[in-house]
């Protein structure tokens, strides 16, 4: 069995929560607005492996210079292989709200689960297949109810899935 921690939507600010619970799977999926390259280097899962996609707002003039670089290594989207599957990884922003789920379908159909983010809304439809999962967003941006990610874990056989949705941090005075 692997462990996969999924997460979105950081806009520079991984919460400390989401991370602690990434260093406890074997691998991380970030679906896009990451923000900055502090957010990957923060991400530690026990095989060390980070896949990461492109979102809307991973721009180089949106980014810190020093760091934009590290967008020329991330896609669009990417199809990772599981025990039990494919797993593909795209942020979203790409196609209408409108039927989001059913595009995602069409446009995936050779995977088992699909990851978007972009709407920062933490959601998993098993409705039909291939699964539809964002795992909301994992900084303080738009949180919807606070920083959250999926625990997936994959087996050849098996697929579960868990939420984890944490408490709201309550800033005071200004973000650093």
């Amino acid at each position: 069995m692997l462990r996969v921690a999924i997460l979105s939507d950081t806009h520079g600010c991984l919460d400390a929560r989401v991370e602690a619970l990434v260093a406890t799977c074997d691998l991380a999926v970030h679906g896009g607005d990451i923000g900055n390259a502090e957010v990957l280097q923060r991400l530690r899962p026990r095989q060390g492996r980070v896949i990461a996609v492109i979102g809307n707002n991973d721009l180089p003039r949106k980014w810190p210079q020093e760091q934009a670089q590290v967008l020329d290594g991330l896609r669009e989207h990417e199809d990772l292989m599981l025990p039990g599957g494919t797993l593909a990884v795209i942020h979203g922003h790409q196609l209408a709200a409108w039927n989001r789920h059913q595009r995602l379908r069409r446009r995936f159909p050779q995977a088992r689960a699909i990851v978007y983010g972009h709407s920062h809304r933490l959601l998993a439809d098993r409705d039909a297949e291939p699964w539809v999962l964002n795992p909301g967003a994992a900084g303080r941006a738009r949180t919807f109810g606070g920083p959250s990610c999926i625990v997936l874990d994959a087996a050849e056989h098996r697929w579960s899935l868990r939420i984890e949705r944490f408490e709201p941090l309550k800033c005071h005075g200004r973000s650093p």
